[in-house]
């Protein structure tokens, strides 16, 4: 992290790669974009192996699914805190998460901070797209898909 260097967005990274960053860097941080619903009776991922603890701050709040006006102040805070270079963020399917990170590099919130940290969106997202066989998420692709670490409430 670079003082007066603008942030940046990287883009898509597979949640495999997103892991071992977040196990590897210790300024590598995941934020969890989805609501708290989905937190509490999907799942979330378990970041306990990296010493880290899961950022989780709704981009959209549950029912409404109005956007969180708040969003990009607890993300300042949270990579003001922690020091963080690289932030990468986490929905159900990318979909979330790639709007949350594209859209924080111009934040105010987030340009005031004057800090060269970079975005990534995890592809695929944590449970990935619905299986045309099962009619189910979670088995194709994204975070539980490739077996990484998660938990249930």
């Amino acid at each position: 992290m670079v003082e007066g260097e603008n942030p940046r967005y990287v883009g898509d990274v597979e949640p495999a790669e997103a892991w071992r960053a977040i196990v590897d860097n210790s300024k590598s941080y995941l934020v969890d974009v989805r609501t708290v619903a989905e937190w509490t009776f999907v799942g979330a991922p378990d970041l306990s192996q990296a010493a880290k603890e899961l950022w989780r701050i709704e981009w959209k709040t549950f029912p409404s699914m109005a956007h969180n006006t708040a969003f990009f102040a607890g993300l300042a805070q949270a990579v003001s805190e922690s020091g963080a270079q690289e932030v990468y963020f986490l929905c159900r399917s990318g979909q979330r998460s790639h709007e949350a990170a594209s859209l924080g590099v111009s934040a105010p919130e987030i340009t005031a901070l004057g800090l060269g940290v970079t975005f990534f969106n995890v592809a695929h997202g944590f449970e990935g797209p619905t299986d045309p066989a099962t009619g189910h998420r979670g088995g194709v692709s994204g975070w539980k898909a490739d077996g990484l670490p998660w938990r249930q409430s």
